[in-house]
């Protein structure tokens, strides 16, 4: 069972605020529970937290976006009944706290979930403040919940972790690499927008090394300049089934140089790598060059790579190459605003395709609303307002 009040809005304060809602809830089938944009206070997060206490079978428990215009005496108390009851679920495969502005005050109340919960795989914290000291004390506990499963004598389960738009800055980076260094079972780490410097970058890059199996890496607009971009050259061969890295706006060259990063990969240190985005870090023809000398060998299963704002044409011979490959094996190269603003299109008229084929489910009706272009529906919301305008003469 699914119980969902995602995106309603609504302003539940009290216990009886929250009843009405989920008093349809039978907690011993329970699995999946979506809040997101609702805020909840702490009465009401009291009453959700009982139904949860006895909801044994949760596995993705997504409370992102839940406390909008709440006091910041709130935020601890709703979270902490929200977050224990989840302490003894042996099912929970993912928890969503991202959105929320807790920041450093309020991380507090997490920590018992993430130290005592080890069976959880997906850790969501995005967008919510935590500063240096807030991300330390996320990192810390999540070091001490890998070192308590290896004295149990069991491998950790976390698989995710997505913290972006923290400002963990260098301040709480080495806490991050020995909290990954523990775990040591990463599957997919999302870090960016984080003001992550040279230092801390290369203390992330040693811990996350120890993740053997590392498939999606994110640390985009963070600052790696020459000691970071060698830290990740290092690392990049212990990650043999990486398909994805991001490492856009990270000033891998400062003045035009072929940053070590990309001379490694150009080596074949990670042969299933798919999905290349360097962005904007004053890269080259020399570092193009490396990369179209690669593209049919080394690089030869990359099927998207994106280059935008970087010191380099369309016309460059090795642009060319790296374009008429990635074609050819039906890729995407991205080098400029339109091809940026060509797939942003098309990624909105897949959404309005599936919006379409949602609702063709739901009969006729539905199906002809759905269709209506941006234009038609503007034009109807503008001949509603209208008829509510009356004329009087005097």
């Amino acid at each position: 069972m699914s119980f969902s009040l995602a995106g309603q809005g609504l302003k539940l304060n009290t216990r009886e605020d929250i009843e009405p809602y989920i008093k349809s809830i039978d907690p011993t089938t329970l699995e999946e529970i979506h809040l997101g944009g609702n805020t909840i206070g702490v009465e009401a997060a009291q009453a959700l937290a009982e139904v949860l206490h006895k909801a044994e079978k949760i596995r993705i428990a997504d409370f992102a976006d839940i406390f909008t215009g709440r006091l910041i005496s709130e935020i601890p108390q709703a979270l902490s009944a929200l977050c224990d009851s989840l302490i003894d679920k042996t099912h929970l495969v993912e928890i969503d706290l991202s959105d929320n502005a807790f920041g450093g005050r309020s991380v507090d109340p997490i920590v018992p979930f993430l130290t005592q919960n080890r069976v959880f795989q997906v850790l969501k914290l995005n967008n919510n403040g935590l500063g240096p000291a807030g991300g330390e004390v996320i990192a810390n506990a999540l070091r001490a919940s890998a070192e308590l499963s290896r004295k149990e004598g069991k491998r950790s389960s976390l698989r995710t972790v997505i913290c972006g738009r923290n400002r963990l800055e260098n301040g709480s980076a080495s806490a991050w690499a020995a909290a990954f260094e523990a775990h040591g079972t990463l599957e997919e780490v999302r870090m960016p927008q984080n003001g992550i410097r040279m230092e801390g970058i290369t203390a992330l890059a040693s811990g996350l090394a120890s993740n053997t199996g590392l498939r999606y890496l994110d640390l985009q607009d963070n600052t790696f300049s020459q000691d970071g971009d060698g830290a990740f050259a290092k690392a990049l061969p212990s990650w043999p089934t990486l398909h994805t890295l991001n490492f856009s706006d990270c000033v891998l060259s400062e003045e035009g140089e072929v940053p070590q990063t990309i001379a490694t990969l150009a080596k074949g240190s990670n042969p299933l790598l798919r999905d290349l985005q360097l962005q904007n870090n004053n890269l080259d023809t020399k570092t193009a060059e490396v990369l179209a000398e690669a593209i049919g060998t080394y690089l030869k299963d990359i099927v998207r790579m994106e280059l935008q704002w970087n010191e380099f044409e369309e016309e460059d011979e090795f642009v060319q190459t790296l374009i008429d490959n990635l074609t050819a094996r039906g890729g995407k190269f991205l080098i400029d605003d339109e091809d940026e603003e060509e797939e942003e299109k098309e990624a909105e008229d897949e959404e309005d395709e599936e919006a379409v084929a949602e609702a063709e489910s739901n009969g006729p009706a539905a199906v002809t609303d759905a269709s209506k272009s941006a234009d038609d529906k503007a034009a109807d919301d503008l001949a509603d307002l209208l008829g509510k305008v009356s004329i009087t003469q005097s």
